[in-house]
């Protein structure tokens, strides 16, 4: 059977997994610990000039941005290397893509002068706005006063079109005079196990599951508690996927799957993803975990006792025994899974 993938309106793009701070929360797994790897001169011109033509702009137009719309650079941390955001920014303007914007931890923003030099420069080579993260996850790695510094100069230089996320954890910190690093324990100690994720979102995804497990935050659940619930984002759409540097199509948030090589993005949206070569894709996109866990089962997985936190807990657990085991196309970068611990 053939699956076809939607064609792709809006992406992210992972210059690398390589990142400043090991998140407790993070979906890609990305480290200080994974391989310097960042993305050739030349395949970051290959996969940037597919992407111009199918990235739909922001609906208030290509000059604005919007988290579901447009193309965003992201990682691991792109700041890590400077040189090679700014030849993306830069690339990405001549190619005429719309609603560019980088996501960054800014931990770079040490002081003033730098930070309102990048700021300019990126957007001088055409670079459309910014993206924020703020969490208390981050908060372990970056002092609070470089992000309120980023902000502060972001909204400067790109008015509207900065993204602070999550706006609420930025209101919190704020109100609680917070200006340095913050362990997450200490945080929750603060706003208490129950408040940390209060109006705010949260994906229980990727590292998070092994990293929080243990703060008896979230009730765990037998496997077959989630074989009815939906992937939720949905699992198959056109907004908001991730091209990664070795060039896999990364389906949403979902960390260490390949539906594919972007640069065989025609094939797969014409033609389809052959589920036979694909069996771990194939019991995801078709919402039959019930199936994924039997068959993992049925190479030596051994069903948590103790129950998971979410249905991507499950989802990712049996894929870290499998890559662990075989060699699956759909199971990559390989890395990934070494690093979910980290």
């Amino acid at each position: 059977m053939k699956i076809r993938l939607p064609q792709p309106i809006s992406l992210g793009f992972l210059l690398s997994y390589k990142c400043s701070a090991s998140c407790k929360h993070c979906m890609y797994a990305c480290s200080s610990k994974w391989k310097d790897d960042w993305i050739s001169h030349e395949d970051l011109y290959k996969i940037l000039s597919r992407m111009a033509g199918i990235i739909e702009p922001c609906p208030y137009g290509a000059n604005s941005i919007n988290l579901n719309y447009g193309l965003h650079f992201t990682g691991g941390e792109p700041f890590l290397n400077f040189d090679l955001l700014c030849e993306a920014v830069e690339m990405a303007e001549e190619l005429d893509i719309p609603s560019t914007f980088v996501e960054t931890n800014c931990f770079w923003a040490v002081n003033d002068k730098s930070t309102k030099e990048k700021l300019s420069i990126l957007k001088n080579k055409g670079l459309k706005g910014i993206l924020i993260s703020v969490n208390p996850f981050f908060l372990e790695y970056v002092p609070f006063e470089r992000t309120e510094r980023t902000v502060k100069y972001s909204y400067e230089l790109f008015g509207h079109n900065l993204i602070v996320y999550q706006h609420e954890y930025y209101k919190r910190f704020r109100s609680l005079n917070i200006s340095k690093k913050m362990s997450f324990e200490d945080f929750l100690k603060l706003e208490g196990r129950t408040d940390f994720a209060r109006n705010t979102e949260f994906f229980i995804s990727g590292r998070a599951p092994y990293k929080i497990m243990n703060y008896n935050i979230y009730m765990k659940n037998p496997a077959k508690r989630f074989f009815k619930q939906p992937c939720n984002p949905p699992f198959i759409r056109s907004w908001h996927n991730h091209v990664d540097n070795y060039g896999n199509i990364v389906p949403g948030y979902c960390g260490g799957l390949s539906l594919g090589s972007f640069y065989n993005l025609d094939e797969l949206t014409n033609d389809g993803i052959d589920s036979e070569e694909y069996p771990v894709l194939n019991y995801i996109i078709s919402d039959n975990f019930e199936g994924l866990l039997s068959f993992a089962k049925e190479r030596g997985y051994k069903e948590s006792k103790g129950g998971y936190l979410s249905k991507c807990h499950l989802c990712v657990d049996i894929r870290k025994y499998l890559a662990s085991k075989e060699d699956f196309k759909e199971l990559k970068p390989e890395e990934f899974y070494q690093h979910l611990e980290d």
